[in-house]
């Protein structure tokens, strides 16, 4: 069986035998790992291209940028709106394959213009287990190369070689588009996916390390890290967050008592829920909303 070093050595050939990659560069250590190694093969034929839209939170562009420079990448962006298609708009159990359709053809057209050949994505071989995967359909469709797939290079090698390059993505936690907080069959609009992505910067403002804040068509539902539940709990934690996310526009704020948890407001949805297997999922007969801020706590200083 190879070792780790001997598949990236084989992922490194593979690049090295193209004429240029371009890759589809989120910032995350999936992506991040490919745009490193397709730099050491290819040099200034590598390049990293980050799809921004409504859906990409602030945060998360400022971090690829950051992590391109770290690599030493060329680092280009293409701009378009998954809200301009109605099939995603209505957030139906496809929804990941419409966004992933339309990152990947914006890719497609990016790579044109700068006339090169292939374009890559971060799939890794831990992706690739079966279950309902719309975005996985768009890769094969669009026809993407998947070089961590294509070397069976699964998650935990992935982390591996992020340390092995010292990339500061190697630990951080799956950061999945912002529409994925919005429940299946609720629309998606600028409006909610802006207020989620207000909500959860405050969440990590305040110094929480693994967040989502659901948006179920105006009430908010926190899900925070398990170990940070006691935190969470703090009744000045509970001011603040009910009177900031009330100031964002939500009707009533709640905190999942479950915890955080991969793809729980689209059950059928694997493609959050993939990003972490080992986490428990929830089921539409599981009680997800425990409203802990239904009393009048002082508003925290």
């Amino acid at each position: 069986m190879a070792t780790i070093e001997e598949k990236a050595e084989a992922v490194r050939e593979d690049l090295a035998e193209r004429e240029g990659v371009l890759v589809a560069f989120s910032g995350g250590v999936d992506s991040s790992v490919v745009a490193a190694l397709a730099r050491d093969a290819l040099g200034d034929d590598a390049v990293a291209c980050t799809a921004k839209s409504e859906t990409l939170p602030e945060a998360e562009l400022d971090d690829a940028k950051r992590v391109a420079d770290e690599i030493g990448i060329r680092h280009e962006l293409a701009e378009f709106s998954e809200l301009d298609d109605p099939d995603f708009v209505a957030n139906d159990g496809d929804r990941c394959y419409h966004c992933r359709t339309m990152r990947l053809g914006k890719m497609f057209e990016t790579a044109e213009e700068l006339d090169i050949p292939v374009v890559c994505d971060g799939t890794n071989a831990s992706d690739a287990d079966g279950g309902h995967r719309p975005g996985l359909q768009a890769v094969d469709e669009l026809d993407a190369y998947s070089p961590l797939l294509a070397h069976d290079i699964d998650k935990e090698e992935v982390r591996e070689l992020a340390d092995a390059y010292d990339l500061s993505v190697a630990d951080k936690p799956s950061m999945a588009c912002l529409s994925s907080r919005i429940p299946t069959g609720l629309e998606v609009t600028e409006a909610k996916l802006s207020r989620v992505e207000q909500a959860e910067t405050l969440l990590r403002q305040w110094g929480f390390s693994q967040f989502r804040v659901r948006d179920h068509d105006g009430l908010a539902r926190i899900e925070v890290g398990r170990d940070e539940l006691e935190t969470a709990l703090n009744e000045d934690f509970v001011a603040a967050a009910r009177d900031h996310l009330a100031d964002l526009g939500f009707d009533h704020v709640t905190l999942d008592l479950h915890g955080y948890q991969t793809g729980s407001v689209s059950p059928e949805d694997d493609e959050e829920r993939a990003e972490d297997a080992a986490e428990t999922t929830a089921t539409d007969d599981e009680p997800l909303v425990e409203d802990v801020f239904a009393s009048e706590y002082p508003t925290a200083e």
